[in-house]
């Protein structure tokens, strides 16, 4: 995998903002449908969507990204271990090559499933956990999701999984509990993630409530430099640079360079916390197919020329930060060569205060649950029973006493 030909970068950060010639890595949402209803959910998620992508597509995709060489996905979704597909769709990739990371809410992680899971060298998981206490946790993911999370956690354990991840979505209500995330994580051998809350999905709903305060943004750019050498954090926490020094990872926005989303129609976003028209490249069902979308997309073309430095030029931390993150910016109103609305050097804070509600964009689709409840989910091989049935239940019997 080679850079594309723009000029002679001279640094791996300066190569990979110009753009390869196919993602590193690349998150792909197999199906809105989920049993959970997350408030800060980036995707929305809860119905499937009728148009979502058959198998024999998806196998497609997968055939591309072996061809492209990219070396793994992370799959998500909604929950994406409720298609009745996907151990099929995991075993397709892993024997074409392309490595698996997927994030689930534990749902499906039983002792068979965790003893698959630990036979394979090609596929990672990664439990969701928002809180280190049953109370944090529920609050923000549903009543039982953190016994459901630990019970995952505890079975890939006791079938050998090492290394496998907690990922953490950091909010005010739970900064405080950094140690004892990764007290849980060093208890089943695994390890912790953390990474930062977005105004996405129907986190634009309660990113005001719940990301976390101008201090706490300390406290973790404190604990990172601390404990950074074994946490991931899928360099979302670069916006905290400006602080003065810069944290493990790339410290940039990989958004259309080295990075994108498929989502579960085919449609390819920038980023994975950009669900929005304003992001969308291209489909994957389009001529082409995802390749011609990822190297002749004008979106992804324009992303990866210089970006302006706009209203931070002066500021003395932008070789650091880099400006900061583009969804964020654009789901809170600001311009996107503004500053970060966490923005360390507080000049996100002012910007804010000049947005009006009807200059922050909506995010482009809602498949939440209606009335936003979590439902049981049990899927089986069976299709939904129309084709304009969106609920992830369709066609398929409840979990009893779920």
């Amino acid at each position: 995998m080679t850079a594309i030909a723009r000029g002679r970068p001279n640094s791996l950060v300066q190569e990979f903002a110009s753009g390869l010639d196919a993602p590193i890595c690349l998150t792909w949402e197999l199906t809105y449908a989920c049993n959970l209803a997350c408030i800060h959910c980036l995707s929305s998620s809860g119905r499937r969507d009728p148009g979502e992508l058959s198998t024999a597509e998806c196998k497609r995709v997968i055939d591309e990204l072996e061809r492209m060489q990219v070396f793994y996905v992370n799959i998500g979704g909604g929950e994406p271990t409720v298609r009745p597909d996907f151990w099929e769709l995991v075993d397709y990739a892993c024997t074409h090559h392309v490595g698996v990371k997927f994030s689930t809410n534990g749902l499906k992680i039983t002792p068979a499933a965790a003893s698959r899971l630990a036979a394979s060298d090609y596929v990672d998981v990664q439990i969701s956990l928002d809180g280190a206490t049953a109370d944090v946790n529920d609050a923000i993911r549903g009543p039982g999701s953190y016994q459901v999370a630990l019970a995952a956690m505890r079975n890939l354990a006791a079938a050998g999984f090492s290394n496998f991840k907690i990922s953490v979505v950091m909010t005010r209500h739970n900064v405080a509990q950094l140690d004892a995330f990764k007290e849980i994580a060093d208890r089943f051998g695994a390890q912790l993630r953390i990474t930062r809350l977005r105004p996405s999905g129907r986190g634009a709903d309660v990113w005001d409530e719940l990301h976390p305060t101008t201090g706490q943004q300390r406290e973790i750019y404190d604990w990172l430099l601390a404990h950074g050498e074994h946490v991931l954090t899928g360099d979302s926490f670069f916006h905290l640079a400006g602080y003065g020094r810069e944290l493990p990872g790339l410290n940039m926005c990989g958004a259309g360079r080295v990075v994108c989303l498929i989502d579960p129609v085919g449609d390819v976003y920038a980023c994975p916390f950009a669900i929005h028209d304003a992001f969308l490249a291209g489909n994957v069902r389009g001529p082409g197919g995802f390749a011609r979308v990822w190297r002749n997309s004008e979106l992804f073309a324009e992303l990866r020329r210089p970006q302006s430095r706009g209203a931070c030029a002066s500021c003395s931390a932008y070789d650091a930060c880099h400006g900061g993150c583009m969804a964020a910016k654009f789901f809170t109103g600001l311009p996107l060569d503004g500053p970060d609305p966490e923005c360390v050097r507080g000049f996100g804070m002012a910007a804010l205060a000049e947005v009006g509600n009807s200059a922050v964009p909506r995010p482009a689709a809602d498949h939440s649950h209606r009335g936003r409840q979590p439902v049981p989910v049990s899927i089986g091989r069976r299709p939904p029973d129309r084709a304009c049935d969106q609920s992830p239940l369709a066609g398929h019997l409840p979990l009893a006493g779920r």
